[in-house]
């Protein structure tokens, strides 16, 4: 029997469904409307965005211009690409108007779909943020996409690392801006970091639209964005460590691979501090447990994490004496990225790499809180619908399954789950031969470089022709990715096919032109292409008859989006072609995740060597241990949010005081309201209310006076006078307070007074926020152990970060007050000189938040170098530029690789 859900369904239809319907009206309109914006010359569809521009800034609602800019985008992209967008892609483009992501498969043409929602929203006037994964794809689609957007009349720039300050401020003054998620947030740290207003680079959060959204908004939001400055070199304290971990034994710590966490027992706690001692660590009367010895009980965590965690091959390389994360979700090097806490440093000293100094918090900013800055926010992925829960809870975006152009005719097998590794990669060697005999295309995902590598070792032993794409290789990925759909081709890649590479059947054909025409300099480009093009049809079409792309998993990933993302390299535009994952139980999924039943299930059945169990009912089993892989980490975000929640809070009221502070022309009397508060404060302390005369402390209050205000006064007189009270008193060394603060704004002169203000608020601002963050970090890092005492870590959280914030606060006017009271007049050269020393400091700080490296627990670095260029290169003399390879880097030093640079087809 049916249950009511399920008739509900079939009558009314799911409501992905019902919106998908939603949309079709208008989707007609903007049809209705072609062959009329078809008419339009190129001058006039520029005069159409004119049109369009001026109504919207007039009032009228984008919803209302919708179908008027969407049939004028699509006649835009069609003249300038040859491309003319289907129906399902106008329709993604709606949803992410409305502030949606749309789900969309590979292939469906997602980097097109974008520009639509982008040219409606950027008619205000107030810009658009395209967000991309890498800078290669930032670069990539602003300098495809900018055809279109020309050809409409508007601006295109792109954000790219170590770019210079007046190009970057150009780029963000464009309608429509390209840029990673790291740029973007690295550059609204700077802009809080500088100290005039003509130095900031955002104009603003209007509307941001998240390319592979999933990845940026759940993926790497897990921890927060850094920028950071060098501190205090320990390296000797890690070497000294690192020395002590191999000799614990596994009595002595505990693992827990779910929590991916490591502690030590109380025995080897008492092992520990005997090892210490020995070695002078740790003075003979300390223990372990005494708060003098934190430090080195926080090195000697990470120290463990570092041995028993971190995996190399798997979580990092070791290239050139460096350690070099790897992306656990695309398999990518992650140059640039450090661990936090001194974690890095811990797994540099197990691998005998140089040891980087500790770096301290400059300015930091979780993506979520980044992301929830913009009015309005939109995304596409191809793999989005599993983490709805998510993206609606924290976000409050909707996500929707966006139809395929075509009917997918990919198969997808169930998974055949074997009893042992060995026997699971005797079945994969055997279903690749059985597909490479048949000219099938493979490719296989792995989950790591080291298992990479070794099913390579075993296909090569096999006899079998293949590629393998890992983060050693990454620098060919584009070739890789592009040959992956050739006939007969094998390739290997770490949970990072693709990723703005579509896997087209035959091969890539650009790709493919490009080569034959640099092995032929001497023949015809359009004969050439014509031959190329010929062939590409008969090979794509044998690839078409030996089943399309065969996509064969080795694992599954802990998350079902990385597995669904390689299933969907197949079957792009209707293609045919097949997928299926071959499992073990020894697979890490299995052993910590999987489902105890379904182990005990297998053993019941009494499996054979090299037997697979095939059921529905298995992959089913599976996706719920993923599907509480997925919750379990979805609590760990949202624990994380609600700490960054409250310095969020606080970050917001920093942002802006610094932001009034740049804007106002005048600030002697927000500096009056300080120097007023202060003096209140020390009244109240040496005058308490309500106190007779013989209990103030007027010694105290003359002490604090001339150490706070820099003023010599008869207090002690004024309070023996008959009648005074503390208001009197107050009001006393208020005035002369503000008349010796008149007399230096006179000997300064006014304009250098309000400068001198203006940039000792600044800098105190800055100094008092960065020492607040170091606060914060330390007060989170023991809070947790109050859950011991009953007491809510959060909360507890929440009401100390208060007070400190307060108390940072009250210690920021007293510091400006005091400050500017020592402040004294000098001679003009020597005011110059002064004004220089404070705008020379601000420069350094800026100049280091601009060079810092960002230090993340995990996030992505914002530097790239820059190639110098083959000596003897000429721009116009292609002889001069060697021989180099497509990916390899431009022989003009661009840093860019030759295809898209020097190499580029005309």
């Amino acid at each position: 029997m049916l249950g009511i859900g399920t008739v509900a369904r079939k009558v009314f239809g799911t409501p992905n469904d019902r919106k998908i319907k939603a949309t079709r009206p208008l989707i007609e309109k903007i049809n209705a409307l072609e062959p009329e914006i078809e008419a339009l010359d190129d001058d006039g569809l520029m005069a159409k965005t004119n049109e369009l521009r001026s109504r919207a800034q007039n009032g009228e609602t984008l919803d209302a211009l919708l179908p008027e800019a969407f049939a004028n985008c699509r006649e835009a992209a069609r003249r300038a690409l040859g491309l003319r967008a289907f129906d399902v892609q106008l329709m993604g483009g709606v949803f992410m108007h409305q502030g949606n992501i749309s789900e969309m498969k590979t292939g469906e043409g997602k980097t097109l779909v974008a520009t639509f929602p982008a040219y409606l929203n950027a008619l205000t006037g107030k810009g658009v943020h395209i967000v991309t994964v890498n800078d290669y794809l930032a670069k990539r689609d602003a300098e495809w996409m900018s055809a279109v957007f020309g050809a409409l009349g508007m601006t295109t720039g792109v954000v790219y690392p170590q770019q210079p300050e007046d190009e970057k401020q150009r780029a963000y003054a464009c309608d429509v801006t390209y840029a990673t998620n790291n740029e973007l947030g690295f550059d609204y740290l700077r802009d809080n970091m500088k100290s005039e207003l003509t130095h900031m680079s955002q104009r603003g959060h209007n509307f941001a639209i998240v390319d592979e959204v999933d990845s940026i908004l759940i993926d790497e939001a897990r921890t927060p964005l850094i920028i950071s400055g060098p501190a205090q070199d320990r390296s000797d304290l890690y070497l000294t460590i690192d020395k002590l971990i191999p000799e614990l034994k596994d009595e002595h710590f505990t693992i827990d691979e779910k929590a991916r966490s490591a502690t030590f027992t109380d025995e080897g706690n008492e092992f520990l501090e005997t090892l210490l001692v020995e070695r002078g660590v740790l003075p003979e009367d300390q223990s372990l447990y005494d708060p003098e010895s934190t430090t080195i009980v926080h090195h000697v965590n990470q120290g463990l994490r570092a041995h028993k965690l971190f995996q190399k091959d798997k979580d990092y390389i070791v290239r050139d004496g460096e350690v070099v994360l790897i992306d656990e979700f695309t398999g990518r090097m992650m140059t640039g990225r450090r661990l936090s806490d001194g974690l890095h440093q811990a797994i540099e000293a197990k691998e005998g790499a140089n040891i980087q100094p500790e770096n301290v918090t400059l300015a930091q900013v979780t993506f979520q809180n980044y992301f929830r800055l913009y009015d309005k926010l939109a995304g596409m992925t191809g793999t989005a619908s599993t983490e709805a829960e998510e993206f609606a809870e924290i976000y409050g975006l909707g996500v929707v399954e966006v139809p395929t152009n075509r009917p997918i005719a990919r198969v997808d097998k169930d998974d055949a789950v074997f009893r042992t590794t060995a026997e699971k990669y005797k079945a994969v060697i055997e279903e690749i031969k059985e597909a490479n005999v048949k000219g099938q295309p493979t490719l296989v995902g792995t989950t790591s470089i080291e298992k990479s590598e070794m099913l390579s070792q075993m296909l090569t032993d096999a006899g079998i022709t293949h590629n393998v794409l890992n983060a050693r290789q990454h620098e060919k990925e584009a070739q890789i990715v592009g040959d992956a759909g050739k006939l007969g081709a094998v390739t290997i890649a770490t949970n990072m096919a693709g990723r703005g590479t579509d896997i087209k059947l035959g091969g890539n054909i650009d790709m493919k032109i490009m080569e034959a025409i640099s092995a032929d300099p001497d023949g015809d480009p359009a004969e050439i292409r014509a031959r190329i093009e010929e062939d590409h049809k008969t090979e794509e079409q044998a690839v078409k008859d030996a089943g399309g792309l065969f996509v064969l998993a080795t694992e599954r990933h802990e998350s079902r989006r990385i597995d669904n993302q390689l299933r969907g390299r197949s079957g792009r535009q209707g293609d045919p072609g097949q997928s299926s994952f071959f499992l073990s139980l020894d697979d890490d999924l299995m052993r910590i995740f999987g489902s105890e039943r379904l182990e005990k299930v297998l053993s019941g059945l009494g499996m054979k060597e090299d037997e697979a169990i095939i059921h529905p009912w298995v992959n089913k089993s599976l996706e719920r241990a993923q599907a509480k892989v997925e919750g379990r980490n979805f609590d760990i975000r949202k624990q994380l949010l609600k700490f960054d929640d409250v310095m969020n809070e606080q970050r917001k009221v920093i942002f802006k005081q610094r932001l009034d502070i740049m804007r106002a022309d005048d600030l002697s009397e927000i500096v009056k309201d300080m120097r007023g508060e202060v003096i209140d404060d020390l009244v109240d302390q040496y005058m308490p209310p309500k106190t007779y005369a013989d209990q103030w402390d007027m010694e105290g209050l003359h002490d604090a006076i001339v150490e706070q205000l820099n003023m010599d006064l008869p207090v002690q007189a004024w309070a023996d006078e008959e009648g005074v009270d503390d208001e009197d008193i107050s009001e006393r060394i208020e005035k002369h307070a503000n008349e010796m603060m008149a007399k230096k704004a006179v000997a300064f002169g006014a304009g250098n007074m309000r400068m001198i203000e203006k940039q000792l608020l600044l800098q105190t601002i800055d100094g008092k926020w960065r020492d607040h963050l170091l606060m914060l970090e330390h007060l989170r890092s023991v809070v947790g152990f109050r859950g011991y005492a009953q007491r809510d870590p959060l909360n507890e959280y929440k009401n100390e970060a208060f007070q400190m914030f307060e108390t940072m606060l009250d210690s920021l006017r007293q510091d400006v007050t005091r400050k500017l009271s020592q402040v004294q007049p000098v001679s003009e050269a020597d005011q110059q000189a002064m004004m220089q020393k404070m705008m020379q400091e601000r420069a350094a700080l800026e100049a280091q938040s601009q060079a810092a490296t960002p230090r993340e627990d995990g996030r992505p670095s914002a530097q790239t170098t820059q190639e110098a260029a083959v000596p003897g290169f000429n721009e116009n003399d292609p002889s001069t530029w060697g021989n180099p390879g497509r990916n390899t880097a431009c022989p003009c030093g661009s840093g860019e690789k030759f295809k898209h640079c020097h190499g580029r087809l005309a």
